[in-house]
């Protein structure tokens, strides 16, 4: 049996910009992305604190502190809205009972707080 388990997580990012004519994807800050050990390209579900937005897209690096949505899924962000960024895994179950998601939170500027 294989189980979908969290990978890591960005946990309230501030959106910095929402660039609806740019072909889609997350801009996200390479710092940030090295952090929580998310890969350029790499699949993540967005799930918007302020309006309960959630959509998938994929993961493009940023400058630092950036958090933009770029083309269709700018439509479900305002800059300022706090936005959680999730990468999830399959892993067998021996692996899953083990297996910890790397969690880091963020302040309002998209720096580091705290990581667990």
């Amino acid at each position: 049996m294989r189980l979908r388990m969290l990978k890591c997580k960005l946990h309230r990012a501030t959106v910095t910009d929402a660039d609806l004519n740019y072909e889609g994807s997350i801009t996200i800050d390479r710092a940030l992305c090295e952090r929580a050990r998310l890969l350029e390209h790499e699949q993540v579900d967005i799930y918007n604190c302020n309006n309960g937005a959630r959509f998938t897209t994929y993961v493009i690096y940023g400058s630092q502190g950036q958090i933009c949505l770029n083309g269709a899924a700018a439509r479900h962000v305002h800059k300022g809205d706090l936005v959680i960024i999730a990468a999830y895994v399959d892993l067998d179950e021996e692996k899953a009972v083990q297996h910890q998601p790397c969690v880091v939170l963020l302040d309002s500027h998209n720096e580091v707080k705290g990581k667990s």
